[in-house]
């Protein structure tokens, strides 16, 4: 009932949300009368704070349409590799010949994307500071309610099944990296691929900001989880899709329950930045205004989950600590990252990380045991918070070159 509430409240509040856009845009456009009336940059800041606060968002681009290399523009073209139904594998392919493209010699990259409330776009600074010297492919994740019901239901182990079928697609010489949630099924697709020594092994799997031992330097989410018994997240978070989507019926986890916690762990903060935004508006500031509105148009836009894959994994990463307890099995078989042996193994963590505490994602060097210790690495960068270690300007000057070397001691 609930998301059928959220759903008549989004009906509802659509008009009044284009009706202040629309004002906003009379109090700042120069060809107007009202926008050389007393208190014009006032009224139309306070619309368009207005207007940002209610509106629908939608899933944004990537909008990578080129990049550098070796000091030369090269046209970007973004091309679906594989279309699944929960997922499509993109391909930012350079512009150049298949021959110009060889001679690069440039190392294949998958980055696995989180999916945990957002879209994969939110990794798109990640993708630009790779692009520039690796082939890069992403996992983006399909919003679980565009997903017909009839499609059947997508569980964690589907999520390493996926993984591991790129990871066949795209091998040999590939290398992969997975930020924040997806470390922990990309650990156990890697994992059985050892196990069965499968001759598509990856080279390299860097591991960023993710859960792979929870019970180390817990969070409020890892809180949270342990908190609450696992029939609260089935009988409280999980919800039907409403008939006005494909995945009419389909039992997810709703992107704006998800949204409204992200936006609890720090009220303050946002409130904050929405008032220092009216203020940017009221003064004239657009370069500061601009990156409000880019940052929220990402990190407003969020998706379903479905029910069965949020449940697993709140249970077996969260609750259960089945991989650091080495009890997890996947379709049949164990989960043994003791058994990697010639994958080489890099961990990154932001000191200031608030989502996965410090030690969580280099518990990862202790499950490996069977990499030589030449073949592991690990980073804890100063000053980072979550997303700053695969966004903004710590990612693109110490974080990714740090992974390109690696990348290319270990290629």
């Amino acid at each position: 009932m609930l998301y059928q509430l959220h759903e008549m409240q989004r009906s509802l509040l659509s008009p009044l949300m284009q009706w202040a856009d629309a004002s906003s845009k009379l109090f700042t456009n120069p060809v107007s009368p009202l926008a050389h009336t007393p208190f014009a940059q006032r009224i139309a800041a306070g619309y368009e704070l207005m207007y940002r606060l209610g509106k629908d968002y939608e899933k944004p681009a990537f909008d990578i349409d080129t990049t550098v290399v070796n000091g030369a523009d090269v046209g970007i073209i973004e091309q679906v590799e594989v279309n699944k139904p929960f997922c499509r594998l993109i391909h930012f392919k350079k512009d150049l010949s298949e021959s110009a493209i060889a001679a690069l010699k440039q190392p294949k990259v998958l980055l696995v994307a989180p999916l945990s409330g957002h879209h994969s776009t939110l990794l798109r600074d990640t993708v630009r500071g790779l692009l520039t010297d690796h082939d890069v492919y992403i996992t983006d994740w399909t919003d679980a309610r565009m997903v017909p019901a009839t499609v059947g239901p997508f569980h964690l182990d589907d999520y390493i099944f996926y993984v591991q079928e790129f990871i066949r697609l795209l091998a040999p010489d590939l290398h992969v990296i997975s930020v924040c949630q997806p470390t922990v099924p990309v650990l156990a697709a890697i994992s059985l691929m050892a196990t069965a020594k499968d001759p598509a092994m990856p080279k390299t799997m860097t591991m960023m900001g993710g859960p792979i031992d929870p019970r180390r330097s817990p969070t409020a989410v890892n809180n949270l989880a342990t908190e609450k018994k696992f029939s609260w997240f089935e009988n409280t978070v999980i919800y039907s899709v409403p008939p006005n989507y494909p995945g009419y019926g389909r039992k997810v986890y709703p992107g704006f329950l998800q949204h409204a916690g992200f936006i609890a762990m720090n009220p303050g903060r946002h409130a904050q930045s929405h008032r220092e935004f009216y203020a940017h508006l009221v003064a004239g500031d657009d370069d500061p205004a601009e990156g409000h509105r880019k940052f929220y148009d990402e990190y407003n836009a969020v998706l379903d989950m479905p029910a069965e894959y949020y449940l697993d994994t709140i249970k077996t990463v969260f609750q259960e600590f089945s991989l650091p307890m080495g009890t997890w099995m996947v379709g049949g078989q164990l989960v043994r990252p003791q058994d990697i042996t010639n994958v080489a193994l890099f961990t990154v963590e932001g000191e200031l990380d608030d989502i996965s505490g410090a030690g969580q994602t280099q518990a990862a060097h202790d499950l490996c045991s069977g990499i030589p210790a030449e073949m592991q690495q690990d980073f804890v960068a100063p000053g980072a918070g979550h997303y700053g270690i695969f966004s903004g300007r710590r990612w693109r000057e110490v974080i990714c070159p740090k992974i390109g070397e690696f990348i290319k001691l270990h290629g």
